[in-house]
């Protein structure tokens, strides 16, 4: 296992790009991702109504900012501890357990202190029913077959709780059958076209697990330098008509993870970031993309940090 713990590392060197932001850039930001916090403290994506997922993009992208007040933080809570009962997916899972550690750093709030003292080992067990037979995680319960996006997920999770995820060696093995001709990996194993993120997603895992061989970084390097389109952004896949946003941040990520981000056209990749920004604070997903949501918001603030 990794010494650092993956979101730390991630959430640390975001930060630090940010905090080289002008002000002005920075309060656009914050004020554009306090107004998107509903009255229950949650926050929305395109439907406004508060979910986990949404949320937790809201408070990464206010922390990275360095502008996540502890009154926002405990409204949060109150929207978290309601989601507490009932079921969930692995995503989910993770969207709470990343923000209610994000509160707890904040604001000193337990969100989980009302839970079973036992809830970290129910969570854990739960998260072993997602285990598929060819050693991944799937998206459901029992899943004949494993999703690289939901596996590194689960490692999350299990990271999250302080835990090793159980069988690493054949999690390994899983994220390496994944792997395609062009140097990347695919989200499930009868894709052929490999993906920008699920790539990024099989190198968090081996990452992860110190199973990122020199190997698997230069094939992972060439596949995505060539995933990056005249727009300067990267692509979903080879065959995406336009690059995005999501797909240039995580892509950027993994670059830097592999040590090669310097191999990209950093400048072009810089112009697109920047030409999805809004004068008002928030970014589009693309240069297709009319709307505009925190999620993005966080990869544009991500882009920027590693790419300035």
């Amino acid at each position: 296992m990794s010494s650092e713990p993956y979101l730390i590392r991630l959430t640390s060197r975001l930060a630090e790009g940010i905090s080289r932001q002008p002000e002005s850039f920075r309060s656009r930001h914050a004020n554009y991702l306090n107004a998107c916090q509903n009255d229950d403290g949650g926050f929305g994506g395109r439907d406004p109504a508060s979910d986990l997922y949404y949320t937790g993009f809201g408070l990464r992208g206010l922390l990275l900012l360095g502008a996540l007040t502890a009154e926002t933080a405990d409204r949060a809570a109150g929207y978290l501890r309601s989601r507490l009962e009932g079921d969930a997916s692995v995503v989910d899972f993770h969207s709470l357990l990343y923000s209610a550690a994000i509160i707890q750093s904040i604001s000193g709030t337990d969100v989980l202190a009302s839970a079973p003292a036992d809830w970290p080992d129910r969570v854990a067990d739960l998260l072993g029913r997602f285990r598929s037979a060819d050693g991944g995680f799937g998206k459901t319960p029992e899943a004949k077959a494993g999703s690289t996006y939901h596996s590194f997920l689960t490692v999350l999770c299990y990271e999250m709780l302080g835990r090793e995820a159980p069988e690493p060696e054949a999690l390994v093995q899983f994220v390496r059958t994944r792997q395609r001709d062009d140097g990347g990996f695919v989200e499930v194993a009868p894709m052929r076209r490999s993906g920008s993120n699920p790539t990024a997603a099989a190198v968090g895992i081996l990452k992860i697990l110190d199973a990122l061989d020199e190997i698997t970084r230069t094939r992972v390097t060439e596949y995505l330098l060539a995933a990056q389109s005249s727009e300067g952004g990267i692509q979903a896949n080879a065959v995406a008509p336009l690059a995005d946003l999501l797909s240039t941040f995580t892509g950027c990520w993994t670059l830097l993870e592999c040590g090669t981000l310097d191999q990209l056209d950093r400048e072009a990749a810089r112009k697109y970031v920047r030409s999805l920004e809004r004068p008002e604070g928030g970014f589009h997903g693309g240069v297709w993309d009319g709307g505009f949501d925190v999620e993005y918001t966080f990869y544009g603030l991500g882009s920027i940090a590693l790419l300035e």
